[in-house]
């Protein structure tokens, strides 16, 4: 992977949309499209993945349900059994939802705790923004530049006949540095 990257600015989605759909058919690898808000379309359009964190979640909902379960049954029939009006030791009925909501609870928290290792979210993390406005309303793609076959004219024109209102290339910034904007070649597009 390359350690370059072009960035474009888009004023709206329908302009990150149309851009994303075209950069990706003429053979740009788009490593990050970054939105204020959760764009329709957007993931499969940049070739994204579907997420695993469903399964992730679902896999700690059966394991947290099971585990108290069997915590329940162990407590009630084994450990301290106590006889109360006749009902038999272990009443399973009794402990659904209580099991429910263990699972609900184990879910939550596994989903929280995957999101925040995924996307490498700890205290005192320092935001990496490449433009302060794409946390209000503007969106941007980042386009891997490598080390060869990259036709730069081809993808700044692409991303101007789309409304992109900056392109511009530089170096990726370092994990754990303070991010710089890139500042080795900025071409405004002026309309």
């Amino acid at each position: 992977m390359s350690d370059r990257q072009q960035v474009s600015i888009y004023p709206g989605e329908e302009e990150v949309l149309g851009a994303v759909v075209e950069l990706r058919s003429a053979g740009f690898r788009i490593l990050e499209v970054f939105a204020p808000y959760a764009v329709h379309g957007l993931e499969r359009a940049a070739g994204l993945r579907r997420s695993r964190i469903g399964f992730v979640t679902v896999t700690a909902a059966t394991i947290g349900s099971l585990a108290f379960y069997f915590f329940q049954d162990w407590v009630s029939a084994i450990s301290w059994p106590v006889n109360i009006g006749g009902k038999p030791y272990s009443s399973a009925p009794a402990w659904i939802p209580v099991v429910f909501e263990t699972g609900v609870l184990a879910a939550g928290l596994a989903t929280v705790l995957a999101l925040f290792v995924r996307s490498r979210l700890y205290p005192g993390k320092r935001a990496r923004l490449i433009d302060p406005r794409i946390t209000d309303d503007r969106f941007a793609v980042v386009l891997e530049i490598p080390d060869s076959g990259f036709d730069a004219a081809t993808a700044r024109k692409i991303c101007a006949r789309h409304g992109a209102e900056s392109v511009e290339e530089g170096a990726a910034p370092e994990v754990g540095k303070k991010p710089q904007r890139p500042t080795t070649t900025s071409v405004e597009v002026r309309r």
